[in-house]
């Protein structure tokens, strides 16, 4: 029941990434280096997450 559970959802997930892997629209580069500074912004934010989750368990 689980198995299935997790198989159908990876394969949801497939079939959506292989619908959106080319993109649809131009876009300019400005908004394609906004778009990459806001993906390493959030990768910098999870990033302090984890650090801060690991810190607070070594105490």
């Amino acid at each position: 029941m689980i198995f299935n559970f997790f198989r159908n959802t990876s394969a949801a997930f497939k079939a959506i990434n292989r619908k959106y892997s080319t993109p649809r629209i131009k876009m300019t580069p400005l908004a394609r280096l906004s778009l990459g500074v806001l993906r390493f912004y959030l990768l910098f934010l999870v990033g302090i997450l984890v650090y801060k989750f690991v810190m607070t368990l070594h105490k």
